[in-house]
């Protein structure tokens, strides 16, 4: 951090009507080393009591890793933490929780066989008499967080059984249960949908009122504008900025982020080929249902709609992960049942999951075995895998995605969301598919590595391979895909070109309005 840097934060005072406003939470010039790596290195982090302050950086510029500084699952090497006035070091985050901060992390950490308020409660479950868990209590509690998040889930189902947006927001209730000072909310709105992201920051906008200083790490940055009052930009584990959202602009941000100026964030390439590749007919399947559509060879086709309309049902199908009860899949030209997974990729169909500790990465390998383990056919030789020719393989695939690791044999849970996302992408991309599914694809990726993943996936587009592209993240969808589908309870309610879709028309038909052939 230059001197320069560390005068305008010292300097910086956050006046609301005539009163100066106190940080409530202030992380000073902290260093944090790993063998090998230095994380942070003089990072600094303002909280104010009823203020949201942005956190950004690239994956890798060190935002977890202060965050877990800030909630004591990591002790710092260097800097000062100060809390309410006073210096602190909290010794592991049951201290920090006690103390009043708490945080939503980006990866779940949720027991599915639990319900949801067992989940919300678990450890400070209200006692009854005689030390019995007083289960009315807490099923009335749970009730009132999922009221204030607006989502109509009943307390007392399995969390196994919701999809991980749906997840997600049983961890903000969870977090808003210890009724905290501070709220780190890290990545919140990754898996939610348009209206659960407004239920959202409905919420954040309550607490802000309330007092709360909100601590906001998000890679959409057009929500930065939306919900934030601040922003403090980090870089390599350094200190860049601390400025009020009103003095600065996107393009201002990504260039103070990646250290240059960045060009167009969706660098879509159009698309000429009419050879149809996948031909799905009247497709039922568990939470599809009567859904027809055709995919081109080197065609982007994204997929919309809110949470539960059935999209990942739909391409799970497709992918055999979930079979089909009726209807037709078509492969060039030829008729294919989609019984499994194993199936799928046979026929070269390849599906990259949301959820990519769960379905897409082995945590505790490294990231060689990661990549190649779908493709040891195309790695071994007449005995055994070809060893140099694997690493070849995966240096390449690390080199191209920028894949911050220090080996490719770096394990896998070690490395930060972002850069598991684009390993997780690597491996799909690795077999060379027919087509390639891909859901939420840059979920939890900074706006640098985006842009990197549109541009290999650009590039295979060019080639001629067909991409089914599910995403949450509107701008994502208009600005990448070549048609969108919309699907609303498991049908398809609208087909939009990439010049005629909006975000109106794709709002419209995600809540159920059909758009008929030909319309506007």
């Amino acid at each position: 951090m230059s001197g320069s840097q560390r005068q305008g934060l010292k300097e910086r005072t956050v006046i609301e009507g005539k009163s100066i406003v106190e940080p409530v939470l202030k992380l000073s010039g902290i260093v944090k080393e790993f063998p090998g790596v230095k994380a942070l290195d003089g990072a600094n982090l303002n909280v104010y009591p009823g203020r949201v302050m942005a956190l950004l950086g690239e994956n890798g510029a060190g935002k977890s890793t202060l965050m877990k500084v800030m909630t004591g699952i990591y002790q710092k090497d260097g800097g000062q933490l100060f809390y309410q006035g006073q210096e602190v070091s909290f010794k592991g985050p049951k201290e920090s929780q006690e103390q009043g901060i708490s945080i939503i992390h980006q990866e779940l950490n949720l027991i599915p066989e639990l319900s949801i308020a067992e989940n919300i409660f678990l450890g400070r479950e209200p006692m009854g008499r005689f030390g019995r868990i007083d289960w009315s209590a807490m099923y009335r509690e749970a009730q009132k967080l999922l009221d204030m998040l607006n989502v109509p889930f009943d307390p007392k189902s399995p969390v196994g059984k919701l999809s991980i947006g749906e997840q997600q927001m049983v961890e903000i209730a969870k977090a808003l249960s210890f009724s905290s000072h501070v709220i780190v909310m890290d990545e919140p709105t990754d898996a939610l949908t348009e209206k659960e992201t407004e239920s959202l920051f409905r919420v954040i906008r309550q607490l802000r009122e309330e007092g709360k200083g909100i601590v906001y790490i998000s890679h959409r940055l057009q929500e930065i504008f939306q919900i934030c009052d601040d922003v403090t930009i980090m870089r390599d584990g350094k200190f860049i900025d601390e400025a009020p959202v009103a003095e600065l602009t996107e393009d201002l941000i990504i260039e103070k982020m990646v250290g240059r100026a960045l060009s167009e964030q969706y660098p879509r390439i159009g698309t000429t080929s009419d050879n149809t590749v996948l031909k799905v007919e009247n497709l039922v399947a568990s939470g599809v249902n009567n859904v027809s559509f055709e995919l081109k060879g080197g065609e982007i086709l994204g997929i919309s709609g809110l949470m539960g309309a059935g999209r990942t049902d739909m391409v799970k199908a497709l992918y055999g992960a979930n079979p089909e009860i009726s209807g037709t899949i078509t492969l060039d030209g030829i008729a294919t049942e989609m019984t499994s997974p194993a199936r799928g990729l046979a026929k070269g169909v390849v599906y990259i999951s949301e959820d990519r500790k769960g379905d897409g990465l082995i945590v505790e390998m490294g990231v060689r075995e990661n990549m190649s383990l779908c493709n040891l056919k195309n790695l071994s030789g007449l005995i055994a895998i070809d060893e140099q020719r694997e690493r070849e393989v995966v240096e390449d695939f690390v080199a191209r995605f920028n894949i911050k690791t220090p080996s490719i044999d770096q394990l896998i849970k070690n490395l930060s969301g972002g850069n598991q996302q684009k390993v997780a992408i690597a491996k799909g991309l690795m077999l060379q598919p027919k087509v390639l599914i891909l859901d939420e694809p840059t979920r939890g990726v900074d706006v640098g590595a985006r842009k990197e993943i549109y541009q290999l996936i650009n590039e295979f587009k060019a080639n001629g391979m067909s991409i089914i592209m599910v995403s949450s993240d509107m701008p994502e969808v208009l600005g990448m895909s070549d048609r969108i589908l919309v699907m609303h309870e498991g049908r398809i309610t609208g087909e939009f070109s990439h010049e005629e879709a909006t975000q109106e028309k794709l709002l419209r038909c995600a809540v159920g309005h059909r758009r008929e052939a030909g319309a506007a």
